[in-house]
This record gives C-alpha cells, structure tokens and sequence, in this order.
C-alpha cells in the first residue's frame, strides 16, 4: 500500500485536517454527486468532496478545454475557504476504462476482454499510462479502472470488461494497470480505482447485478484473487459491486468491506459504492444509508439525491445509528488518498502540466492502441492459407461492422451505451478505412446481402460482422426462460423483472443476416475472411463453416488500422482466447459440454500450428 500512509508525519497532516472540520463537513467529503445534478456553488455549501461523470455526462463541447473549464470552477469552490467552509481540494471521478473514451476525440483502446487474450501485462501497463496522459488533459484525477471481475458466463452484458475467465490472468494485469496509472503519484498520475468488489463476474445466469452463490473458499480462490495485486500495488480507490454474495448485497456487506479487504487485506484507501447502489439495500431510503455506512463504504456516489443522503447520514449520527467514529474513518481515508496523490499540493486544473495537452487522442497514444489491436486479435480458422491477404487482390470488404467506428468500440464510448455511427468517434479508424490504406483493390459493399456484386471483380471478401454496442445489464442475453433485470430497476429494494429483451444465443451474433451476408458472398464463389466483432465469445459454428478465415476482434476500440495490419500478414497472430469459446448456446450454459476451443486456444497465420 502507498508507504505515505504509515508515516507519522503523513498521518498528523490527516488528523490535523479532521480536526477542524465540523459534521456537515465531513459528510460532505463522503457525497459524490453526478455533475448535472451538482453546482460549483453546491460543491462549497455542502463541502462535497467529489464529484462525477456519468457515461455520456460531458460539459460544452466535451472537448478536453471544456472539461478544464468545469473542473477549475469545482475546484475553486472546493477551495474556497472562508469560516464555515474549510478548503479541501475535489475528486473528479469519470469511467475511463478502456481509454477516456467519454471524452470527443480521446484514444480508445480495446475493451478488457481482447487485451485479456494479448497476455501481455506491460502492455496493459503502458496502456493504463496512455490513458493517464488524455485523462490528466481534461483536468480530472480518477478513474474507475481497472475492472477486476472474473467473468464465469458470457450472458453477462459486462463480459467485454473483464480480462479473462480465469482469476490468473486477471490477476496477472492487476498491478500493471495500477502502477501504469498511478505512477508515482505526481503529475503524471491518476488515481485508480479497482472493481467491483466483490463477485460481480459470477452472477447465476450472468445477470447484471445478480447473485453470486459460491463458498468463501470459491470466492477467494476465483473473484477476490486478483484483488490482491492490485492492493500491494498500493490502488487508493475500490468500488463496491452491485451483485449479491450469497444473498445479502455487497453494498451493505460489512464482512465483505470491513473485515475482509480493508482489515484481512490490509486496505488503507477509501471504498467507494457504484452508481445510487445503497439504493438497493432497503424500501426504507433512510435504512440504506446506515446499513452502508455502517458495512465499511467511505464514499457514496449518489448521482441526484445527494442531499438526501447528507440529510439522512447527519440523522444517523445524531441518534447514534451511525458511530462517528465510522464517519471519522471514512474521512481520515478520503483525505489519505487526497493528500497521498498530492492534490492538496497541485494547482487549480487549467495550470496542471498536462491540461490542455495538445497531445491528446494523439500519434502515441494511438499507436499504443494500434499495437493492443493486433495483439489482441484471435485467429481461430486459416483453411488453404486464406490469410494473409496480398496487397493487390480484388477485395470486397462487407458487413455492418465494417465501417462504423462506433459499433467497433462498443459501450462506455462518448455515451453510456456505446456509439452507432462513425461520426462520433473523433480520430482513429474503421476497420475498412484500416483496409484501404493498404489496398488499392479494395471496395466497400454496403448491400446488406451483397446482391448486386460481380463474383469475378473479386478474389476474396472481407466481411465484418458481429455486435452493435451495449453496457451493463442491457447486453445481458437471455437464455432460455431465464429473465434479465434492467439495469437500475431495482429501486430501493424493489425489483422490476421486464419481459426478456436483448436475444438468446441460439444466433451466432447479433442479426442473422450477417450468416445471411456470409452465404450470399460464398454462394458467388468468393473465399470469405469472417472478422467478428463481439463483446464475448459468441456460438459461430454455421459463420465458421462458410468462412475460410476467422478472427475474433472483440471490441477493438478507434484503431481498425490494427485489424488491417493482421489480415495483410504484417505481424503474426499471437492472440489466445481469455475465454473459452462455445460450439452452441447449450454450452454457454453448461460449463460440463466441451467448448469449441478452449481457454488459450489461437492459430498462427503462417504455420496453421497453436
């Protein structure tokens, strides 16, 4: 853990700031409103301590200068101090898990799930110092990543966030990511944030903030493991998971919080809830507060009823419901990590080294990504030596995800939810813009069912298809009579079970028509490379028989140069699945049928050979 925490210098400053604040203050500090909701003249009334970004949630423009601009009016409030007031510097919190992708113009690097399948942790370490600069540009100081879960089914909507199935591998990127984006806590660092803790990747089902049954032994063994890295690393912020464990929720889980990771695991930052996720824990408002308080969380995002919850805390504490010095401990830790990354030293953000950076979204960054994008990609067929391609062949390049940046960066990229269109994603590009650049003999087809092409214009066709965007509970997939909850439903203990959306697995991908697309172009007579873009392994058997060639390109962010550079043999394949990929949506089910391919399986292009 970070080693300022046991020096006694360190700790006076941090009593001695305790010290003088009053109730109101300190309750402030532990209140994390959602901007929208939230005024800098909020920030100095109530004395909040944070402040946060929802996905999508931008100022102005949402250019990097716009974000500067919000953040120095939070913090002057914030450090404003006058008699009733006492000047303690603001978090700025944001979602930037695979880059600061809320943000117009940023780098967007793949989601969790590809860079899971490059085994590569100083990758994922130069990533998270990548993301680091473009984050530091827009004046905020944290992030919530890395997300450690451990994804055991791929109904899961989350499953693109996790890096493997198997806690090792997780583990193995914990303490890269860490040290990549807090550094050494000065100018070039933000504070991360590891999550959700905790079993959030084993919910029965794969629903999103579900239940997770397992033993205490299973739940070290798989979804605590790779945890520990990550705290010896020394990462100052952890979130609690919305999932339940063995049907109590972890949001009120004082074992789970208190005993465990901050006592057992020796946990000396500060606890953070997920999005208004105390609501969860009682019909009774008022009830959740004290539960959670009382488990162990020390900061609460409570996205628009904030001053409800100030309201309801300062109660707590005046019956005794709450023990101050409960509040006391949630404070000394907020301002161990405030002081700790030296906000308390830094300027106001607009006169921070790496605000405004002129670098943003730029070359570096985005050859970081361009590199994670080749070593992210599985090769899983390669019949007759498809691949490579030849620069000069006649090629028709097709699918609905061929050309559209948003659909392959998928969800939490500028909104919630992800982008449809490739106009949203400023910089970077498609997979087929990735194409052309290299092949004169390139066309695009943009007929769903290439109707119109003449088979003996081409040598072969590129066709790219798979998922369009999502987030959270609203990619759960159904399977069989198994319902999915939508995400935020469950107001204050109150559970709303909608009619089953999304789609079962019984399709290989999103939209039959891509098999559709595939037959109609093999039925022409032209050799067929399959590029499936996809949030989790997807039951592909009819689209891997048509195919020559098949790649798995999960969500592989802004740089479709990455994919290009694959399919025209400029590197060699080293991607091997994080997971292992189902033959049928039967086996999504049951882990006892033996996959497709299993866990780590991955051909190279010129050998043929694993």
């Amino acid at each position: 853990m970070n080693k300022h925490f046991d020096d006694p210098i360190f700790a006076g400053k941090v009593e001695q700031l305790l010290a003088g604040m009053s109730l109101d203050q300190k309750i402030g500090q532990m209140t994390q409103p959602e901007r929208m909701a939230c005024t800098p003249e909020d920030v100095k009334e109530f004395h909040i301590g944070s402040v946060l970004s929802g996905g999508g949630s931008c100022p102005g423009d949402n250019a990097p200068s716009d974000w500067v601009d919000m953040n120095d009016a939070y913090w002057q409030a914030s450090m404003d101090a006058d008699d009733a007031h006492l000047g303690i510097p603001l978090l700025y919190g944001v979602d930037a898990i695979h880059g600061n992708g809320n943000v117009r113009g940023a780098t967007v690097f793949p989601h969790n799930i590809g860079l899971g399948a490059a085994r590569d942790p100083d990758l994922i370490a130069r990533i998270a110092r990548a993301t680091a600069r473009e984050i530091l540009a827009t004046g905020v100081d944290w992030t919530f990543a890395p997300t450690l879960a451990v994804a055991r089914n791929i109904h899961w909507g989350r499953s693109y966030e996790s890096f493997s199935e198997d806690a090792g591998l997780v583990g193995s990127y914990a303490a890269a990511f860490v040290n990549g984006m807090q550094g050494d806590l000065g100018d070039d660092g933000v504070i991360a944030c590891a999550k959700h803790w905790v079993g959030d990747g084993g919910t029965t089902h794969g629903i999103d903030q579900g239940e997770t049954t397992v033993s205490l032994a299973e739940l070290y063994a798989t979804h605590i493991a790779p945890y520990r890295p990550a705290i010896d690393a020394g990462v100052l912020t952890v979130m609690a998971s919305f999932n339940s464990w063995n049907g109590d929720k972890c949001h009120g889980h004082r074992q789970l919080i208190t005993d465990l990771l901050k006592e057992e695991l020796g946990f000396k930052g500060f606890v953070i809830s997920d999005w208004d996720g105390i609501d969860y824990l009682s019909k009774s408002y008022y009830d959740a507060v004290g539960m959670s308080v009382n488990a162990g969380i020390d900061m609460f995002m409570v996205s628009v009823d904030w001053q409800q919850f100030i309201r309801h805390l300062r109660t707590h504490v005046e019956k005794g419901s709450v023990p101050l010095s409960r509040v006391d401990d949630a404070v000394r830790r907020i301002l161990r990590v405030k002081l700790a990354f030296g906000l308390f030293d830094k300027p106001r953000p607009s006169e921070r080294r790496w605000s405004n950076d002129a670098r943003f979204g730029g070359r570096e960054q985005r050859q970081i990504a361009r590199e994670a994008v080749r070593k992210s990609l599985v090769l899983l067929k390669n019949d007759n030596a498809a691949l490579p391609i030849k620069r000069d062949a006649r090629i028709l390049v097709a699918g609905k995800n061929a050309h559209n940046r948003g659909h392959q960066c998928g969800g939490f990229t500028i909104a919630w939810q992800g982008a449809e269109d490739n106009e949203s994603i400023v910089g970077g590009c498609s997979i087929w813009e990735g194409i052309r650049t290299v092949a004169d003999n390139a066309v695009l087809c943009e007929d769903p069912l290439a109707q119109g092409v003449d088979a003996s214009a081409h040598d072969v066709a590129i066709v790219v298809i798979g998922e369009r965007p999502y987030a959270e509970g609203l990619g759960d997939v159904r399977s069989g009579d198994n319902v999915i909850v939508e995400a935020g439903s469950q107001i204050r203990g109150e559970m709303k079970v909608l009619e089953p959306y999304g789609r079962t697995l019984e399709h290989a991908v999103s939209h039959p028509e891509d098999l559709a697309l595939i037959n109609s172009i093999v039925a022409k007579g032209i050799p067929v490379i399959t590029v499936l873009v996809s949030g989790r392994p997807l039951p592909v058997a009819p689209e891997l028989a048509a195919s020559n060639a098949f790649i798995a390109a999960w969500l592989p962010g802004s740089e479709g140069e990455g994919v290009s550079d694959m399919l025209f043999g400029d590197f060699e394949f080293q991607g091997r699945l994080s997971f292992a990929w189902p033959k049928d949506a039967d086996s999504v089910s049951d882990p006892s049928r033996a996959p497709l391919f299993p866990l780590g399986y991955g051909l190279q292009m010129l050998s043929g050979s694993e």
